[in-house]
């Protein structure tokens, strides 16, 4: 018996890898993440597979639920929304997995911020102009961030933000990045990223939270700050110059 944590992708069903979905298609148990996993892809778990939605259950529930499979024998799926290395909690079952001693692996997915590129048309890192890209959360009814990763300390680097579960708090978002990197900076917001209701915001640091709040968007979005998303002017990278070829 093994408990796979598998990356359900960003939102489409079908931006789950193909070894995520052949993995979901032979576990007899598929614990689930709620709303944030297409329930499409629910279809692919095997017709008489045990499914159980996580959404209102707290750790010890879910690992209740991963020991009653080990002791049938059933393989689970653990289905995340995204990737699971990235704000997932996949971490606290990992140790209390290790402590009941139950083996588990673990299957990427598509990130959200991949797939929020991918929605505005850009590459995050650009040459001459940003290569370095910052995932990070804001506290405010979460777990405190850590010394030294307070958005006001990270935006001291000028890179390119990619802030997860933010959205509802952009005042205090944009309130502490101004100060960094000006109202001009390219911004962006990609909600419900890559399903039929996605939307993208465009606009400037000075503006985005005026769309953010227009719109509605309070969750199941990534706010993106950075000079990388309006970068035209930057020269062309070593990997493709002709003077390397030589």
């Amino acid at each position: 018996m093994t408990v796979y944590f598998i990356g359900a992708g960003p939102g489409a069903a079908d931006l789950i890898t193909v070894r995520g979905q052949r993995t979901l298609g032979r576990c007899g148990v598929c614990l689930y993440a709620g709303s944030l996993v297409p329930p499409e892809l629910l279809a692919d778990c095997p017709p008489d597979a045990r499914l159980v939605d996580t959404a209102n259950l707290d750790l010890d529930q879910i690992l209740a639920e991963i020991v009653r499979a080990h002791g049938e024998g059933q393989d689970v799926a653990r289905l995340h929304s995204g990737d699971p290395s990235v704000f997932s909690a996949m971490a606290e079952q990992m140790r209390r997995l290790d402590a009941a001693d139950i083996p588990y692996e673990v299957v990427p997915g598509v990130p959200a911020f991949a797939a929020a590129a991918a929605a505005l048309k850009r590459e995050l890192t650009v040459p001459t102009v940003g290569q370095t890209v910052i995932l990070t959360r804001v506290a405010r009814q979460a777990t405190p961030m850590p010394p030294g990763e307070e958005l006001d300390v990270l935006g001291k680097s000028g890179a390119l933000l990619v802030l997860h579960l933010a959205a509802r708090y952009v005042d205090s978002v944009v309130e502490e990045l101004l100060p960094h990197y000006g109202p001009d900076c390219p911004a962006a917001v990609v909600a419900m990223a890559s399903r039929p209701d996605e939307l993208v915001l465009r606009g400037t640091l000075g503006d985005i939270a005026v769309q953010v709040k227009a719109a509605g968007v309070l969750r199941t979005a990534v706010i993106i700050v950075g000079q990388t998303l309006a970068a035209t002017e930057f020269r062309d990278s070593h990997l493709y110059s002709t003077a390397r070829a030589r």
